[in-house]
């Protein structure tokens, strides 16, 4: 179970940690209370299942999202946090984005959508929390003490 908590004092993980929670928790708020303009959590549940995917699966996406992000903030259970946004960014690019290319869509030029680079971005970000853990000032390091 240690291993689980076990991180470095590390501010380069912190910085991750944190910036990777802060992007995406509006994304959260967005699929869990309909904050920022999204559906809330009903609206998304419909929406995910209607495309397709299992009611489980969904419900699993809008946690990653929501609570995934509360706990890269605070940095508890941060390895698990970013393996849910990690699989999320996953899905997201082999189920919408791949198809639009790399580029994001600032001009609003690309007919499809937005394309995939910010989603590798975050990838990086969730690979280096789930193998580094929650860095300096988490809760993760709470738990398990300091490192050796």
């Amino acid at each position: 179970m240690n291993a689980l908590f076990r991180t470095q004092d590390s501010t380069p993980l912190l910085i991750v940690r944190l910036a990777l929670g802060i992007v995406m928790l509006p994304h959260g708020l967005q699929k869990t209370l309909g904050m920022f303009g999204g559906p809330g959590f009903a609206g998304m549940m419909g929406m995910f299942t209607q495309q397709g995917m299992p009611a489980f699966l969904a419900f699993l996406v809008i946690l990653s999202e929501s609570a995934g992000s509360l706990g890269l903030i605070v940095g508890f259970l941060s390895r698990i946090a970013g393996f849910g946004c990690a699989a999320v960014m996953l899905g997201a690019i082999g189920m919408v984005h791949l198809q639009n290319g790399f580029f994001m869509n600032w001009l609003g030029k690309q007919a499809g959508g937005e394309g995939f680079e910010y989603h590798i971005l975050a990838l990086g970000m969730a690979l280096a929390v789930m193998i580094g853990g929650g860095g300096r000032a988490s809760i993760d390091q709470a738990i398990a003490g300091p490192s050796r």
